[in-house]
Formats: structure tokens, C-alpha cells, sequence
């Protein structure tokens, strides 16, 4: 049975922390496009009609979901530096599961229902951007992109949160 601070929580999670874990997610794509020379970054975090940008972060009306990030062009642009570049969520999202769980392993952070249901989703986004399937709009998840760059066969370098734009 469902109390209010059930409710609550949930509203927590699904405002405030899966936002936070999309931001994570989308923060590891955009360092490993910088590590390789990306140009005019910018994270996008949510859809709908934009609110307001802070410095290359764009906020979006529905802030809680989705999210891509852009780039127009490498300096070293390759299958591997692209395989980098779309497990790059993927890495960044582990990387915090681990940061989390030593900060509370060594005493640093109390276990709450919070770092449980950050660990959570953090699993949750790398799941399923690692899975390698398309999306109902065509896109490949981060782990198909990847698939398909080793293979060379991925051309268009869109997947479902990061567009690399050809300049023109």
C-alpha cells in the first residue's frame, strides 16, 4: 500500500534525480567529443520549447525527459573515437554508480532511499543506452551506434541523444 511520502519520493525520483542521471549520462558524450576535438557543444536537457540556456546547457519545458547533446565536427573523427563518444554516457553513468557507492561504503554519504534511487536509474539509463536496438523513431540506442560504427555502417552519426552536425 502506497503512503504519501511513497508519492513523494516517487516525485523526487522522477523530477529531481532522473534529470540528474540523464545530465550525467549526456555529460560523458560531450567529454569524450571534447577529448576528440568537438566544436560548438551544447547539452540539451529535456524537450519542448526551450526555457533558457546557461553557458551550452539548454533547459527545456519538459526538463524530466530526454535530452540529447550536440556537436558539430572532430578533430578526430573515426569509428573509434565515435565508439568512445556513444559509450560515453554509458561510462560516465557507471563511473557515478561506483563514485556513489564508495562515498557510502566509506561512511562519507548515509544510505538513503535517494543514492538507492540514484543507483537505480544511473543502472537504468545504462542498460538501456547500451542495448543495442532502435528506437521507435529509427534512432539507434548508444550501444547499437556503437555496433554499427565498428562495423562502418553508421553513417548519418545520429543516434537517439547525440547529433553531430555536418557543416556546410
Amino acid at each position: 500500500m502506497f503512503k504519501i511520502v511513497d508519492i513523494i519520493q516517487f516525485l523526487i525520483s522522477f523530477f529531481l534525480i532522473f534529470p540528474m542521471v540523464n545530465f550525467i549520462h549526456l555529460c560523458g558524450h560531450i567529454f569524450f567529443a571534447t577529448i576528440f576535438g568537438g566544436i560548438e557543444k551544447k547539452i540539451v536537457i529535456g524537450c519542448g520549447n526551450k526555457l533558457f540556456s546557461i553557458w551550452r546547457i539548454e533547459l527545456r519545458k519538459y526538463y524530466f525527459w530526454n535530452g540529447s547533446c550536440e556537436f558539430s565536427s572532430l578533430k578526430y573523427d573515426n569509428r573509434w573515437t565515435n565508439t568512445f563518444i556513444y559509450l560515453g554516457g554509458a561510462i560516465f553513468n557507471l563511473l557515478s554508480m561506483f563514485f556513489v557507492n564508495t562515498l557510502i561504503y566509506q561512511g562519507i554519504l548515509n544510505f538513503s532511499v535517494f543514492w538507492k534511487q540514484f543507483i537505480y536509474f544511473s543502472f537504468y539509463v545504462l542498460f538501456f543506452s547500451i542495448f543495442p536496438m532502435s528506437f521507435s523513431d529509427g534512432s539507434p540506442s548508444d550501444g547499437k551506434a556503437v555496433v554499427l560504427s565498428v562495423k562502418k555502417q553508421h553513417k548519418d552519426k545520429i543516434t537517439g541523444d547525440i547529433q553531430i552536425k555536418s557543416k556546410k
